[in-house]
């Protein structure tokens, strides 16, 4: 179980001389009480110790409550003002609005409403797939037909089966917006708030400095804008897997394993987090000692989790099998081949039951990973895209490119994964996600801008760790943050959603202590000199290669023969940035497991 920490309804005390060990709100700018030795105590009291003014504008934000009969008074309002912003954020315009013929991402979740509610359940991943074909688990499918039953009570015109397609009513537009609220707030808030407190206490970390992190993760600008500006429901699958990382945390697996089946089935993108969820897990099956029994029941709930997510779905197919009803909604008397594994056709009666839900089964992992899309999607900020601008990768067959894809996702995601696997311990859960997540986005197949999301959610987590509001940690999230909104600026530019983009990044970069509104956050933390002056070096090198970038793409026209010139300009600055939080995020899991000792660091000065 997580380490007990004191209650927050008692004051706290000062610790006493000579351990070293204050009970502050680890902000970064304190004395300490003790007279520990080493720089490592240095830091650590410079961390927790209590602190007599906040170093940056959200810590003085919720300064005045650091000292209230419970730290649970913060979180109303810290909800509350986290809601307001996301509705505001709502007001604007979304992916694909007024913009025949395909509209975009919120005409293909309106239309999943409108296909699971209008049309039997065998025919949802077959209905009309060039018109935004469903393409993700069953689990979406499942919401979307919860959330298009709710709007049918309100206005079926909304999801009227063709008719409805493209539309902007206003109205709808509103019920959409609150779909993707509530969605949030019944899965990802309350696993976000569970994960502060227990992640805090696990790290010795008071329950001020965690409501503090808890504020900088819920107003994490890229998540906003994809969200609930472009349009989608990423907060429910990554809900799901903080869900599933706090089972972890309190050392109950079987239900972390059907927490993260569930956000399988939701979006595949899940996927990223697979590795390290099965080395953490197998881990702990293995160390200290072997435990049989546990690990057979982790796989049982897994193998069960999976059956219940498809169980709708086959039973829903072989009712409709039995009454006649065929997969496709306007059959001409004759079945398709299978999209995968064609053989079983020989094999199975294809007017039987049980080709059914083999069709049923093969068509949905089709429409899963749909391989034939190519290497990337558009302009994204990862290796593949990037190296093609060397080296045109069309010129290769795909089956070259899925290779040597699998190949770097394997050798960037082994190192953090064997790393879990040997040490299994709570504290380096966010670490081992983000860089096993970072070498997904980075080297895997069919990536789109999007899917930063996913590297950065864990990544972000750390600032509820130990010294996660101080100088190196929140310096390093907060630039994996901008440079995450900044690389998608050219999908939200496209429609119109510049507006958005430049008010909650930069209000984000405020409230954490960040460039362009403050340069100084590597150096509010005890450490080497040489370690904080190339990391803001480095930061601020970025800083200004996205500020100019900014500049010159709304001012200077692209060469005529290079229309795209300045979107490949983001992807180059972008993947050297991402690249180096990969191996940010993997040097510190490396030191952090103990597997490796670093250099005795100089002493630092106090205060």
């Amino acid at each position: 179980m997580a380490a007990a920490s004191p209650s927050p309804h008692k004051p706290r005390r000062k610790a006493m001389p000579g351990n070293g060990n204050g009970n502050g709100n680890g902000n970064g700018n304190g004395n300490g009480n003790g007279n520990g030795n080493g720089s490592d105590t240095l830091v650590r009291r410079r961390s927790e110790a209590l602190v007599r003014a906040p170093s940056f504008p959200l810590a003085s934000i919720l300064w005045p409550a650091r000292t209230s009969s419970t730290q649970w008074e913060m979180l109303p309002a810290i909800l509350m003002v986290a809601g307001l912003f996301r509705w505001a954020a709502g007001l604007w315009g979304y992916s694909g609005f007024q913009r025949p013929p395909m509209f975009g991402d919120y005409e293909a979740q309106r239309h999943w409403m409108e296909v699971t509610t209008q049309l039997p359940i065998s025919q949802w991943y077959f209905h009309d797939l060039q018109w935004w074909g469903l393409d993700y688990p069953p689990l979406t499918a499942y919401h979307s037909w919860i959330m298009g039953k709710l709007g049918g009570l309100i206005e079926p015109a909304w999801f009227a089966l063709y008719t409805s397609r493209g539309s902007d009513d206003e109205t709808l537009k509103v019920f959409m917006r609150a779909t993707v609220i509530i969605s949030e707030y019944l899965i990802y808030v309350p696993a976000a708030v569970v994960f502060t407190r227990r992640y805090s206490r696990l790290n010795g970390v008071t329950a001020w400095t965690s409501s503090v992190a808890l504020a900088a993760i819920l107003m994490q600008p890229a998540t906003i804008l994809v969200d609930h500006v472009h349009f989608q429901y990423n907060t429910v699958m990554l809900g799901l897997v903080l869900a599933s990382i706090n089972s972890m945390l309190a050392e109950r697996y079987k239900w972390a394993a059907v927490f993260f089946v569930a956000a399988l089935g939701f979006k595949q993108m899940a996927l990223y987090y697979a590795f390290s969820v099965f080395a953490y897990l197998l881990g702990k099956c293995v160390w200290p000692r072997p435990n049989v029994i546990r690990l057979v029941s982790i796989g049982s709930i897994t193998i069960a989790s999976f059956a219940a997510l498809l169980l709708p779905l086959i039973v829903g197919s072989l009712y409709q099998k039995h009454r006649g009803m065929d997969s496709r909604s306007e059959p001409d008397g004759s079945l398709p081949t299978l999209p995968l594994f064609h053989f079983l056709a020989d094999y199975l009666d294809t007017r039987s039951a049980v080709y059914a839900v083999v069709e049923q089964v093969v068509q949905m992992i089709h429409r899963i990973f749909p391989f034939s899309r190519g290497l990337f999607e558009d302009k994204v900020a990862n290796f593949w895209c990037a190296l093609n601008v060397v080296v045109k990768l069309r010129r290769f067959p795909p089956q070259v490119l899925q290779r040597a894809a699998l190949g770097a996702t394997l050798l960037s995601i082994i190192p953090p994964n064997v790393v879990l696997f040997l040490r299994p311990e709570k504290k380096l859960i966010p670490l081992a996600f983000a860089a096993t997540a970072w070498g997904f986005f980075l080297f895997s197949y069919q990536v789109h801008e999007k899917s930063v999301l996913l590297p950065l959610l864990p990544m972000t987590l750390l600032l509820a760790g130990k010294q996660g509001l101080n100088g190196d940690t929140r310096s390093w999230v907060g630039f994996a943050n901008l440079l995450g909104a900044w690389t998608m600026f050219p999908l939200f530019s496209r429609v119109h959603l510049a507006v958005p983009y430049t008010v909650l990044t930069l209000l984000w970069a405020y409230l954490v202590g960040l460039p362009p509104t403050c340069w100084t956050a590597p150096f509010m933390e005890a450490g080497p000199a040489l370690k904080q002056w190339t990391t803001a070096l480095i930061h601020n090198v970025f800083y200004v290669l996205m500020g100019l970038w900014h500049v010159v793409s709304a001012y200077v026209a692209p060469p005529l023969d290079k229309p795209d010139l300045w979107v490949v300009a983001n992807v180059g600055v972008g993947c050297a940035g991402f690249t180096l939080c990969y191996l940010w995020c993997l040097c510190k899991l490396v030191v952090d497991s103990g597997l490796v000792t670093p250099e005795k660091l100089p002493k630092a000065k106090t205060q």
